[in-house]
């Protein structure tokens, strides 16, 4: 927090308000204090509390979304105890947390409260729109519009936005419901019943089914083979009582899948009865953001002299809280006692407010403030409502907090912790996991602790005593580890060098410590000790000259690699997995590599390794030297040459002789199979080439190598320096058998990649689903009483081969032997069983239920599998109808496994039984609902982590690594909490091994798909004795830690979420309070909160700021007053200064990349829905592949933009397992309030590997004469009738017809500017009017809509459309990553150069920025027209030629002198921006660097200097050439702005009055009188010093 106490109290106000905030200031004025109220509301009309409350509770449980319509449709329809809004919302807080444990209830209360899932029934919203246009109705009731208001809606009113947040669809035909069916809406249940009782089989040909979403709601009795219907309704209408029913009795006959989405239509409002309709009227304000007042720096006296209208009158503000103590005084007990004397009780209470309290303190009373501050909160009786109010209200308190007596004890422990953690420095954890508190907001918070206190309701309901509870949420997940190696050991490595045995390195030093010594950065160790194995796995068909040239180089690591055959491999893939050679004999003969192979074992067996790398080398060279191949493919010539070449020194008979023998014998065949063998088993053949550093994974690039090689040091060094690693150790050895996998699984280890995908297990149990429960699982012989942690559950369809693969590869798993794991097996059958499939299924759960235990089980169900796949997968349908053969086998290999085969004959023989086949219905149903793994898929699902199988093969070496990977890193912890525990209230007799595996099982499941932070701190060992707030409570699974410093911006934002967190969650905190050295109330309504600052400053200008989620993008739309300049002395007999914000629209951001390459920078991307493709636009930066595009709650659907972008590229799903799914699109679902980041990933398609995305203008022109438009020409035609602006103009902007008013002709001329405040405004308005009087032709103005006020934007549609000219309104979301200025002006500034390539529609080819306050003197049109020399940018140069102002040319001096070296710098008050060359040359991520800085990268066109003048910086003998006169600042004299207009430019006054004119005719306002030109100035205004930080010169200079 800024502060400057000296002659005078000046202090940096930010107020974190996040549900509302207090504020009181105490000015010098004996005045009537003044307040200022600030709310957001959402864009989208209000939504009914009864369907948000479904909502909520369908977040916790699926089930519980039907259990609250069961509920609420049996009594809800009696309102009698209901009169009000509260009372409604009181009756369904009620029956919702009825279905809720305890604190779930009340953080659903505070939920609804906060209607955070608005953005939801927002969605739903969307998709009823879309179900209604599907089907044109002819009823006229209807008129389906898409913008959702009428058309003869008047010109010059506000332009729509494209992405139509919230447009809540009309009533169809006058009904509150229907149902759609895909083919056809029904708005009649008796339509629907005859539909019913019809045949609905589910046909691909016939109609296509409603597309459903992972948020739909679909009732838990569907068939997930049955025709979807969808009913679109609001609970609480007859209508839907109807539907309900009905629908719900089909479902349960198997008739259809029942699915509702919550709508209520407009005009349906009373059909709903009272609770119903609560929410749906109104306003919905939000809650979740801060409002800062500041200080504003007036050095400028930048503020509008223009008097303050009334204008709207909004509603009125909530009263004052009066329990608030003003000096001593607590004003609400006293009018308790005198209410007779209230008058006179409230003007003594504004005299206490506004009473001078000595506001000059001196630095001896600041030292010990923040202690002081410290021990007021901890003594106080409510800490953290004492930590908000002081840090809300600290101007006020500072004097009485100055002279507060300190406790000696507080000091010393404040200080004695800071020993531990920087002064000031602020940290919070949830149960443990550190929150980052620059990015955390309250639904942020609130979802974080949903999701803890919904794990503690599964785990209570698990019997888990509470200790143990507390204790498995706050254990923090080891760290994933990066570290898997692959333990390649075996003779199929072929090693090039030893550095502890060759002769080239035995002058190097042995000694192991000499890695410890520092050396220079890129300097290599010498040591002879092979400590860094670099192995490469690759086809011999690749170079390995790489290899070589660091051996050569005497590079000091030992090289090896493995060889393989890709073509041997696939027929490998191919046969599942398994090697018959027999298959293969014929087909190696056209196998170059695996003949490489052969030649290469050979020559290093009979002539050392030497000679058999220089083979290979030989072969690359003869193939890459080859007249005849312009492709450089590899022929057999080349592998013969080189063959002849490395022997024909050394052999004793000729080479020719040697090679014709050894093709013919088909020598060392077994060896070189075996090789490929040994790659395709540890899994490194999907990664085509690949280098393994000591075991760990790695590209083959040289870059990868010194990069593998840095990785693998430091963890050498630290083991050496332990002495871990001393000179006798085999360091390969060491780390292959201490961290080392037998086989590397993409899929299994994604390397930070791909995320894992986890289901909680625990949620459908606990919800009654019986199909795990039914389950009986398979061990390693000898352990099937012994607690198993891992559970690999198999989706398995029998009908598939892949199927009967991965049953037979989990059987052989465990026969080698697991005691940590466990096997069940969920069968599936497709929709194409025969008895068969049935008889394998009946075969595999009695040996499952019955003979787990014996000995051979295992031999036996592989034994039953292998036939079964012989006999009844790989044969015709007509040979596996043979049952029989089948049973007598199943008898046959029992008898021969010492199991009885009497079970067997008496359950096989009525095997195909209706029970068995609901069975597996179920299964099926239970598969697809809760991990989404559709009919025909195979899967393992581990503790919850689901691996999809449907490309390439899985071993059971890829259950062990699945093993290993998921007990070290999610579950052993989880056991070791679990074995301490002491059950209470369970039967002693089901305590057995598998109650205790079910129960880890369930844990881990659920603990997995917790998202949050793995970073933790050590807060237990800061003191906490005085100076914490401790706040226990032993019944709360939530627990907070915290380290505040309570004066800063960050405790202002921790306070408020710690408070709430307090009333509605309970948590048990501990706050460590950690200043600085030296150094409101809640407002709870079903419309939601607002912000308010009471007894604020009179005299001092504020501006406002708000401090809002990351991905919310917020405008003004109700303000009378300048939020940019507040006043709060001119609002006269006004008590509260109100302002309306609106939340605009969500931020979409995302990050693009090209796997192994730099981000596809220029890439197009466009968003629409499934109608209306194209509503918004952008690219991708090259900076991190940012993009980013603003969308409202919706299902949006992401592409690549017709052109070049969709013709090289498509969108790549997956990880790097070869199974990636390539597309055009990505579907995006926008259903809360925090936005959302999107990961792509896209391939270039095949054949376009090498071409480039962004292509120069002037190749474009090239292409364009040889008779091809150019893709720039043709996406710029296509795109020009989409522009992206959030407000559009229906008019072209490179129209050429007579345009508006006037009758302009000719291209349009495009003109962006920026304006905040209400002055700056009135200085947008001159420039227009400047503009358009010099030119004949149309314009189109670009403003950035942020921080424009709600008057000027009513104002210019009606402007546009007097003068003629078109505009729209752009705006951008700062981006995270990008460093954010503090200071408003700055951020205003930033917007103007920062975003160019973004924030504009990708059709737009050139625009002219104008500041504001540019006054135009010359037609733009030929600004416009100039040859910029195919730079990217055009500009102005400083004047040069007022010698007045030479102290001030900061780029005359010190760095910018430096840098410029003799280029000009150039003023960004005006330039000229050609976006085609802009985007190209991907100018905007070089220009982030500030366009000055970066011109040596973005060449920057100098524009003639009479373009641009200020006085400031031009002397006055060119002003009569000027083009547009600029009023910049003058650092000198510190000229007010509306003084220096008036005074420099002689057309000001008449076009100020022109435009104030207009403006007061459209807002009824009258207007003042005409102000006189000014005459000249006598003398300059008081000048100030010329010592001024170069920083401070370089931001103010173009304003």
């Amino acid at each position: 927090m800024d502060t400057c106490f000296r002659s005078r109290f000046c202090i940096l106000i930010l107020l974190t308000c996040l549900l509302s905030s207090g504020f009181t200031f105490v000015g010098a004025q004996n005045r009537r204090p003044k307040n200022v109220q600030v709310a957001i509301r959402a864009k989208w009309s209000g939504t009914p509390l009864l369907l948000e409350a479904g909502e909520l509770l369908s977040k916790e449980s699926k089930n519980l979304f039907w259990e609250f319509i069961d509920d609420w449709l049996l009594v809800g329809k009696t309102d009698n105890d209901s009169h009000s809004a509260k009372d409604c919302l009181v009756k369904i807080l009620k029956h919702g947390s009825s279905l809720l444990s305890e604190q779930l209830a009340s953080l659903f209360e505070f939920s609804l409260t906060l209607r955070s899932a608005s953005p939801r029934l927002v969605l739903y919203r969307q998709l009823a729109e879309e179900s209604i246009s599907s089907f044109p109705l002819s009823d006229d009731s209807y008129s389906h519009n898409a913008s959702g208001v009428d058309d003869s809606e008047a010109v010059g009113t506000k332009k729509l936005d494209p992405l139509l947040v919230g447009v809540n669809p009309k009533s169809p035909r006058g009904k509150c419901c229907w149902v759609d069916v895909g083919e056809e809406l029904f708005f009649d249940v008796a339509e629907l019943q005859s539909w019913l009782l019809g045949p609905n089989e589910v046909n691909g040909d016939s109609f296509q089914q409603p597309e459903l979403y992972d948020f739909d709601h679909i009732h838990f009795d569907s068939n997930i083979a049955s025709p979807v219907a969808i009913l679109y309704g609001a609970l609480g209408t007859e209508c839907f009582r109807e539907f309900h029913v009905t629908l719900v009795q089909a479902a349960k006959e198997g008739k259809v899948k029942y699915v509702v989405r919550p709508v209520l239509p407009s005009g349906c409002e009373g059909e709903v009865g009272l609770c119903g309709a609560v929410g749906a009227r109104d306003s919905l304000n939000l809650g979740g953001y801060g409002v800062e007042l500041a200080l504003k720096n007036m050095e400028y006296k930048a503020m509008d002299d223009s008097t303050v209208k009334k204008g709207v009158t909004l509603e009125d503000p909530r009263t004052e809280d009066l329990s608030q103590e003003v000096r001593g005084f607590i004003f609400s007990k006293i009018l308790e006692r005198k209410p007779d004397l209230t008058s006179e009780i409230m003007a003594f209470r504004d005299y206490l407010l506004s009473s001078t309290i000595s506001d000059t303190l001196d630095v001896w009373e600041l030292k010990d403030l923040g202690h002081q501050t410290a021990q007021r909160i901890v003594q106080a009786s409510d800490p953290l409502q004492s930590m908000q109010e002081l840090n809300q209200n600290f101007p006020s308190v500072v004097s009485s907090l100055s002279r507060m007596k300190l406790n000696d004890s507080v000091k010393d422990e404040i200080i004695a912790n800071q020993r531990m953690i920087p002064p000031g420095k602020s940290l919070m954890a949830l149960n443990g996991a550190l929150i980052n508190i620059e990015d955390i907001d309250l639904y942020l918070l609130i979802d974080l602790v949903h999701q803890e206190l919904s794990l503690a309701d599964q785990f209570s309901k698990l019997k888990l005593p509470r200790s143990t509870i507390r204790k498995l949420l706050s254990t923090m997940t080891p760290p994933e580890s990066d570290t898997f190696r692959v333990d390649f050991r075996s003779d199929h490595v072929h090693y090039l060098n030893n550095l502890e045995e060759d002769a080239m390195y035995r002058r190097w030093r042995s000694n192991i410590n000499d890695i410890l010594m520092p050396v220079f950065p890129g300097q290599l160790r010498y040591i002879r000790k092979n400590l860094f194995h670099a192995v490469y796995v690759l086809d011999p068909a690749t170079s390995i000259d790489m290899i070589t040239s660091f051996y050569e180089n005497s590079f000091p690591m030992r090289f090896g690699v493995i060889l393989y055959s890709t073509q041997f491999i696939k027929k490998i893939e191919q046969s599942g997995g398994e090697l018959h050679s027999s298959e293969h004999d014929g087909e190696l003969e056209d196998d170059k590599s695996s003949l490489i192979i052969r030649l290469f074992i050979y020559i290093k067996e009979n002539h050392g390794i030497q000679s058999a790398f220089q083979f290979l080398s030989n072969i690359n060279r003869l193939r890459t030297e080859s007249a005849d191949s312009t492709d450089e493919a590899l022929e057999m010539h080349h592998i013969e040459g080189a063959f002849v070449e490395a022997l024909l020194p050394k052999a004793k008979s000729p080479p020719q002789e040697i090679l014709l023998k050894l093709e013919k014998e088909q020598s060392f065949k077994e060896l070189s199979q075996e090789s490929s063998l040994f790659v395709f088993k540890l899994g490194v053949s999907k990664l085509q080439c690949c280098l393994l550093m000591n075991g760990l994974v790695f590209d083959s690039s040289e870059d990868a190598l010194i990069n593998a090689m840095n990785d693998e040091l430091p963890r050498i060094q630290e083991q050496v320096y332990y002495g871990q690693i001393n000179s006798h150790t085999n360091v390969l050895d060491k780390f292959l058998s201490e961290n080392g996998v037998s086989r590397y699984n993409p899929q299994i280890i994604a390397g930070g990649k791909v995320k894992p995908r986890f289901v909680s297990l625990a949620s459908p149990v606990l919800g009654g689903e019986s199909v795990l429960n039914e389950i009986n699982y398979l061990h390693s012989p000898g352990t099937v009483d012994d607690v198993k942690p891992v559970t690999h559950l198999l989706a398995v369809d029998v009908t598939s081969r892949k199927g009967i693969k991965l049953l037979r590869e989990a059987i052989r798993y465990l026969i080698q032997g697991s005691k940590n794991a466990r096997v069940g097996v969920l069968f599936t059958t497709g929709q194409d069983a025969n008895l068969s499939n049935i008889l394998l299924v009946k075969t595999f759960e009695i040996t499952a239920a019955s003979y787990s235990h014996k000995k051979k089980v295992l031999e036996f169900l592989d034994q039953v599998c292998s036939f079964y796949e012989h006999n009844y997968i790989l044969r015709s349908p007509a040979a596996a109808e043979n049952t029989q053969a089948f049973i007598n086998k199943v008898y046959e290999l029992a008898e021969a496994n010492e199991l009885p085969s009497k079970t067997y004959k008496s359950s096989l023989s009525e095997a195909y039984n209706l029970k068995l086949i609901e069975h597996l219905n179920k299964v099926a149903q239970y598969l697809y609902r809760q991990f989404g793994i559709a009919s025909g898929v195979n899967a393992v699902i581990t503790n919850g982590r689901i691996t999809s199988l449907d490309a390439g093969v899985f071993l059971g070496d890829d259950l062990h690594l699945l093993e290993s990977v998921e007990f070290n890193h999610r579950i052993k912890h989880i056991v070791e909490i679990v074995e301490e525990v002491s059950w209470h209230g369970i039967d002693p007799d089901m305590l057995t091994s598998k109650y205790v595996s079910d129960i880890i099982m369930l844990i881990s499941s659920s603990m997995a798909t917790r998202d949050r932070s793995a970073e933790s701190a050590r807060f237990e060992i800061l003191n906490a004795q005085y100076s914490a707030v401790i706040l226990n409570n032993e019944n709360s699974s939530i627990h907070i830690d915290a380290v505040v410093d309570p004066l800063s911006p960050s405790g202002q934002k921790l306070s408020s979420l710690l408070r709430v967190l307090a009333k509605y969650v309970h948590p048990s905190m501990r706050i460590v309070l950690n200043p600085m050295e030296d150094f409101s109330s809640t407002d709870y309504t079903v419309n939601g909160p607002k912000a308010f600052f009471a007894n604020m400053p009179l005299s001092k200008t504020l501006t406002m700021n708000l401090d809002v989620p990351e991905p919310w993008l917020v405008e003004p739309v109700i303000a009378v007053h300048d939020l940019d300049n507040i006043l709060l002395e001119n609002l006269g007999d006004i008590r509260t200064l109100q302002a309306v914000f609106e939340l605009e629209a969500l931020v979409l951001t995302g990050h693009c990349a090209e796997k192994d390459r730099d981000p596809p920078r220029g890439l197009q991307l466009i968003l629409g829905t499934k109608n209306t493709p194209h509503l918004v636009d952008t690219i991708v930066m090259a900076n991190l592949g940012y993009w980013q595009m603003k969308v409202s709650p919706g299902v949006w659907y992401l592409q690549l933009a017709p052109g070049r972008s969709s013709e090289l590229y498509l969108f790549r799903d997956g990880g790097d397992d070869g199974n990636q799914e390539k597309s055009l699109s990505k579907r995006i679902t926008i259903n809360d309030l925090r936005g959302k980041v999107v990961h792509l990933e896209v391939v270039k398609k095949k054949g376009k590997e090498q071409e480039t995305l962004l292509i120069s203008s002037d190749d474009d022109k090239h292409s364009k004469e040889k008779g091809h438009n150019g893709w720039n020409s043709n996406l710029l035609k296509w795109a020009s009738g989409f522009i992206g602006g959030s407000e559009k103009s229906k008019k072209s902007s490179d129209s050429s017809v007579d345009h508006g008013k006037g009758g302009r002709h000719g291209k349009t001329i495009n003109i962006f500017s920026i304006a905040s405040g209400h002055l700056y405004e009135r200085f947008l308005k001159i420039m227009i009017l400047s503009v358009l009087k010099n030119t004949n032709r149309p314009v189109k103005f670009w403003f950035i809509k942020n921080y424009l006020s709600p008057q000027f934007k009513d104002v210019i549609p009606h402007m546009a459309h007097e003068y003629g000219f078109d505009y729209e309104l752009v705006t951008y979301k700062w981006p995270t990553w990008l460093h954010k200025q503090t200071e408003k002006q700055r951020i205003i500034w930033a917007y103007k150069i920062l975003f160019l390539d973004v924030i504009f529609p990708i059709s737009l080819e050139k625009v002219i920025f104008v500041d504001a306050d540019q006054v135009v003197r010359a037609d733009m049109g030929e600004l416009y027209d100039m040859d910029i020399k195919g730079r990217p940018l055009a500009y102005t140069p400083f004047c040069d030629n007022n010698k007045d102002m030479d102290g001030y040319r900061f780029w005359r001096q010190g760095f910018w002198r430096e840098h410029l070296r003799g280029r000009p710098y150039h003023i960004s008050a005006l330039y000229v921006v050609d976006l085609v060359k802009f985007r190209e040359t991907a100018a905007g991520d070089n220009l982030r660097d500030l366009p000055n800085y970066a011109q040596h990268t973005v060449p920057i066109f100098s524009l003639p200097q009479e373009w641009l003048w200020c006085e400031s910086w031009c002397g006055n003998a060119t002003k009569s050439r000027a083009k547009t006169i600029d009023l910049c600042n003058n650092p000198m004299t510190k000229e007010p702005k509306l003084q220096g207009a008036r005074r420099i430019v002689s057309e000001w006054t008449d076009l100020d009055f022109e435009a104030r004119k207009f403006t007061a005719k459209i807002l009824g306002d009258e207007l003042e009188n005409p102000d006189p030109l000014p005459s000249p100035l006598s003398s300059s205004p008081e000048t100030s010093s010329n010592d001024q930080s170069t920083d401070d010169l370089e931001s103010k200079a173009e304003l």
